[in-house]
């Protein structure tokens, strides 16, 4: 079944018990068990099912493993935000003493996750700007358990060599995390070597910017019976001396799940980032038309990008789509051909003031902080998204004080060049 089946039908056809064909709203905080003996087996992880909705609830279950299906790995995990997955995922993994190698191409909230909230938890993390194989190779601990980047950098628009890293990370016996949230459907990164995918489902995944959500995803390829890795070979204390990797690295029918258990038993259960049920039916509605709207966005993106290039008021564009992108030979070898996303910056000539006062004068696009929405979307990230970085700092990311990042949505490319033409205007 392809992608655009899969958004619409994969783990759900219709209730049983109704009939209803829509996923139903499980608004619910408690399940009734059969019996005493069916508690201690859902408990003991013996049997899987419905406990409590901070672990698991029939609505979320169906987003859950309707994104893994379309992923194509073995489980998945819903979350509160896409931060609070970021944060879930990254912990499951590294605690106090351990160490990260990550990209210092991020979205301004997980470098601040990254520099700032990690290091109170004891977890170092080593920022690369050149982000090779090479400075992979040297950057290194005995105590590193993760290397970590985003699919699409924000706000650059870099696209790294995922396979490269892939092979440097699993050299060393590493976990490749990647945030997809920018490439869904487009990218497959379990295909190219990565082991964990996170996303942020209030993006392209819900598309219509109702309700926040985030999303980690298992692979279910990496052996964390390695020895980085002891969290998933030693009995956890928390949860009557289970070990990850001996009791879940081989579900029948279902695959090596240790890693997505361990982030819901573990992480979910003590730390409780759930979603609401109305929000993951949120998503759900979002995620059936996910793949066509993709197609809209990039066919839209690519469209403005190359008049903003001609516009004698704008002094660059830098967007992955154009040929004189870096990062352009790179995107097209990764990603489903004629896609390279939905968002990119471009400078308007004069600088800080004359971006406020265009963003000031778009009259049809939004402005807003979020990406990924259906509607056309435009901020100056300098003052806001990314205000906690120095001046220093925000060059080294390619945010000049004159960027203005768009997020382009789905309406018609003569409207949304027109309403960009008109606010160029008043410059």
């Amino acid at each position: 079944m392809q992608d655009q089946s899969k958004a619409l039908h994969s783990s759900f056809k219709f209730d049983p018990s109704t009939n209803a064909v829509a996923v139903p709203i499980y608004q619910t905080s408690s399940y009734a068990f059969n019996s005493s003996e069916h508690a201690a087996n859902l408990f003991s992880l013996s049997e899987f099912g419905n406990i409590y909705t901070r672990l698991m609830n029939p609505t979320t279950d169906v987003l859950e493993k309707r994104m893994a299906d379309i992923e194509g790995g073995t489980g998945a995990l819903a979350c509160a935000s896409g931060m609070s997955a970021i944060f879930l995922a990254v912990t499951t993994v590294a605690s106090s003493g351990d160490h990260i190698i990550s990209s210092a191409s991020l979205y301004g909230g997980t470098e601040t996750l990254f520099r700032y909230t990690l290091k109170k938890f004891g977890i170092e993390v080593t920022f690369l700007e050149d982000f090779s194989s090479a400075n992979i190779q040297s950057a290194v601990k005995e105590n590193t358990k993760l290397v970590y980047a985003e699919s699409i950098g924000n706000p650059q628009g870099d696209v790294i060599d995922f396979e490269e890293i892939a092979e440097s990370a699993h050299q060393n016996g590493i976990a490749f995390m990647v945030d997809n949230t920018f490439a869904p459907v487009f990218f497959k990164p379990f295909q190219h070597g990565v082991d964990i995918v996170v996303y942020s489902c209030t993006k392209w995944i819900g598309g219509h910017g109702t309700s926040i959500g985030g999303l980690i995803i298992d692979s279910g390829n990496f052996n964390w019976g390695q020895g980085r890795y002891d969290d998933f070979t030693t009995p956890d204390e928390s949860y009557h001396g289970l070990v990850y990797w001996e009791a879940l690295g081989d579900v029948p029918g279902m695959g090596n799940v240790a890693y997505i258990i361990k982030a819901r038993v573990e992480g979910m259960r003590n730390i409780g980032m759930c979603p609401s049920p109305f929000n993951s039916f949120q998503v759900i509605q979002g995620l059936e038309t996910l793949p066509l709207r993709l197609e809209k966005h990039a066919e839209n993106a690519l469209a403005l990008a190359h008049y903003l290039e001609s516009h004698e008021k704008v002094s660059w564009v830098n967007f992955t789509g154009l040929e004189n992108h870096p990062s352009h030979e790179r995107a097209k070898k990764y990603f489903a051909s004629g896609q390279f996303g939905s968002v990119f910056g471009f400078g308007i000539k004069g600088g800080v003031e004359q971006a406020k006062k265009f963003i000031d004068s778009v009259e049809m696009a939004y402005h807003l902080a979020n990406v990924g929405d259906s509607r056309t979307l435009v901020i100056h990230p300098a003052s806001t998204t990314h205000q906690q970085l120095s001046e220093e700092n925000l060059l080294k990311i390619g945010i000049k004080p004159d960027f203005v990042r768009v997020s382009v949505g789905i309406e018609s490319i003569e409207d949304i060049i027109a309403d960009f033409d008109q606010a160029l205007a008043k410059i």
